[in-house]
Formats: C-alpha cells, structure tokens, sequence
C-alpha cells in the first residue's frame, strides 16, 4: 500500500546534458500538475506547478504573492537572492503595475521598432568581426555573450568604458556555487550603486536612452513619478534580464540549428520563416536550470485540485508548461512549422518580462543576419565535444565552436 504521505524529493535541478530537458522535471510533471519539493537553499519545502493551467492560475492569482518573500530565507538554487528587495520582480501590485507601466512604456510596438536599427548595427559589426576573424571562432564569444549586453548598455547609454564591468557584475549574481553568496550580495550592491550614481545624471541631462525614457514617463494622476532608487533598481533589471535569456538562446537556437541540418536549411531558403521558428525554439529549449523566484500563498487557494495552505511557498515552472501536452500536441518534438502559440519562456502574468519584445527582435535579427552571412555555418568540432554551463542556472554551450 503506498504511503500517503511520500518523501520530498530534494531537487538540485543541476542537469545541464546539452538541451536535453530536465528528467526530473520531466518526472515531477508526470506526476501530476503540483508537487511538493526542497530546493538546495532556503528554509522550507515548497510546492512545485508544472501545468500551463496551473502556472498561469498562480503567475495570475493576487493570493499568490511575490512580496512576501522579502525578508524571507524562500527555497531558491542559488546561495545569494539574486533579486533585490527593491525589485519590480519582487513586487506586488499596485507597487509592480506603477514601475512596470514606467518600464513598459520604454518597450511599446513602436520604441522596440525604433530599436531595431541599433541592434541591426551591433549585430552587423558583431558578424563582420566575426568573419574577419576568420575560421573556427567561437559563436558564444563573438556573438551570444555580447549581443545582448552591448544593446542593452547602448540603449541605456552606459559608457562603453563601464560595459565589462557591468556584465561581470551580472554573471557574479548567476552563480549557483555554494562559496559564491557574499561575491554575489557584493556584486548587486556594486551594481545597484552604478546606476543610482547614473540616473541622477540623466535627469538633468536628459537623451534619447532608456532611462532617459523612463525617467520621463508619463503617470496617471495622483500617481507620484519614479524616484532616482526605483529607476536604478529598473536599471539593475534590464541589465539582468540582457544577460541572461537572450545570451542563452542566441547560443541554444545556434546550437539547434547547427545540429538540425534540415531546419536550418529550411530557414537559410526561407528567412521569412524566422520569427515563427524563433517561437517555437524559444518554447522547445530548456532555457535555464529548474525554478525562479517563488511565491507564498497569502490564504488557502486551490490549484488543479490541491489544496495549498496560506503561507506556503510555491514554485512554478515555466519549463514543463512549455512542454504540456494539454497545450502543445507532441510536446517534445521540435517543430518549427508548429502554429503559433503563448509560450513561457519569457514568463507569464504580471510578472512577464517587459523587454520581451526587445529579446524577440534581438534574436530575430540574430538569427536572420547569421544565417544570411554564414549560410554554410557548421559545428568546427563534434556536438558530443561542446561544453555547457554547469556553475549557473542557466543552460547554454560554454563554448561554440564554427566554420564556414
């Protein structure tokens, strides 16, 4: 007879085999829509969604809170929060809807088009290095890790000087290693402090950048415009947001396409097919290593059938939502004919991040400019040689060795 109460799982979530997905995720999954598990850090189990239904109810839910985790010793992967207090990704509403609405404001159809240009030239002058460079390069060294970052740094227009040492702060704050905690609290107060240095700057001194932008946001009535602290801590979140899954799937969509040698034929015939398959990579691809920031529950709620009590923490992931078979038919298989859908890759609810469109015409314009430069583009050393990530949450090669 089994036990009605069976042992938690203690859940490293620390698989990082290429982009093969999670098998105990997978597994968790299968067991049905919620969970209990124990992450590495923190002071308490913690329940674990993994339907789309049963995220998108939680991400959605007012009785799931993010805020009240400030202060909290919350189950997490890594040593150190990554988040600040301060942050908009730790905030409920209406605290989150008055600085997400700001941040918004500086991503709308219209800004992000605008954008496009900017990225079109660093991806230009990436690629033409690149070729200079000459075969084999690293994809990951010429293109992944600074795509992201260099847009970013120009958009917010952070001194070009500044531009390592900000990205170096970020990926401090990455690390899942148990010795790193006190290098990672450092590095986001180092971080939080360069841009409440800068914003100050910019509002007497106002340009076309982000927080030029932000800083000049237009606010409901009776709404108090963001002080110099809340847009430093925006400031802090895009820089991390560049850094992360943007910089991740530039190398997994890279590595995919180099691997699928019909798919990239496909697109390197058909460019027009790119922005629909850059949706269907981005649902595909295990972007990152387990679970992100959690929520408590303010008051009993019950999500697909189980009763979580108030107080309890509860994860969601976004990775096995992804993979749902209620939502996406034969959810394992890559199909980059797939009809779009929402994904999660970029989050969901009032937490969905607000740069996405930034991220999606940054890997448009990746994608698309790297197979029309480098249309023989091949792996310069087997698949099975490729290194990946093992020290962050994140999953991506290491390195990514190309000819052409």
């Amino acid at each position: 007879m089994p036990s009605p109460n069976p042992p938690v799982p203690a859940c490293p979530f620390d698989f990082s085999d290429a982009l093969e997905f999670d098998p105990s995720l997978a597994e968790l999954a299968g067991r049905g829509p919620v969970s209990r598990i124990r992450l590495p850090y923190g002071e308490a189990e913690a329940w674990l969604v993994t339907s789309f239904a049963g995220v998108r109810q939680v991400t959605c839910d007012p009785r799931f809170s993010r805020a009240a985790i400030v202060g909290r010793d919350y189950p997490r992967m890594t040593p150190e929060p990554i988040v600040s207090p301060e942050s908009v990704n730790v905030a409920d509403p209406p605290h989150a809807t008055r600085l997400r609405r700001v941040a918004a404001q500086a991503f709308t159809r219209e800004r992000v088009a605008a954008m496009r240009p900017a990225v079109e030239r660093v991806v230009g002058n990436l690629l033409t290095t690149m070729a200079e460079t000459g075969p084999p390069v690293d994809l990951v060294t010429h293109l992944s890790v600074p795509l992201p970052h260099l847009t970013i740094c120009e958009l917010l227009a952070v001194p070009e000087a500044d531009s390592d040492l900000l990205r170096d702060y970020a990926m401090r704050l990455l690390s899942t290693a148990p010795g790193t905690r006190q290098d990672a609290a450092d590095a986001k107060a180092r971080l939080r402090a360069y841009f409440a240095e800068l914003v100050p700057q910019r509002r007497r001194l106002p340009g076309e950048d982000l927080l030029s932008t932000m800083a000049a946001a237009e606010v409901p009535d009776g709404e108090k415009p963001l002080g110099d602290d809340e847009l430093a801590v925006l400031a802090v979140t895009l820089i991390l947001s560049g850094n992360d899954t943007a910089t991740c799937e530039i190398s997994n969509i890279a590595y995919l396409l180099l691997t699928l040698s019909q798919e990239r034929a496909t697109l390197v015939r058909e460019p027009a097919r790119v922005p629909l398959a850059v949706e269907e990579l981005l649902r595909y691809i295990p972007f990152r290593k387990g679970v992100g920031i959690p929520r408590i529950a303010l008051q009993d709620t019950e999500v697909e059938g189980i009763l979580i009590r108030a107080g309890d923490y509860v994860h969601v992931s976004y990775l096995t939502a992804n993979r749902d078979p209620e939502v996406f038919a034969d959810p394992d298989r890559l199909d980059l004919g797939r009809p779009a859908h929402p994904h999660m890759t970029f989050g969901w609810g009032g937490h969905h991040c607000v740069a996405a469109p930034l991220a999606r015409a940054e890997l448009d314009i990746a994608v698309t400019g790297l197979l029309a430069r480098f249309p023989a583009l091949r792996l310069a050393e087997p698949a099975a040689a490729i290194e990946w990530d093992t020290e962050t949450i994140r999953r991506f090669p290491l390195r990514l060795p190309v000819t052409w």
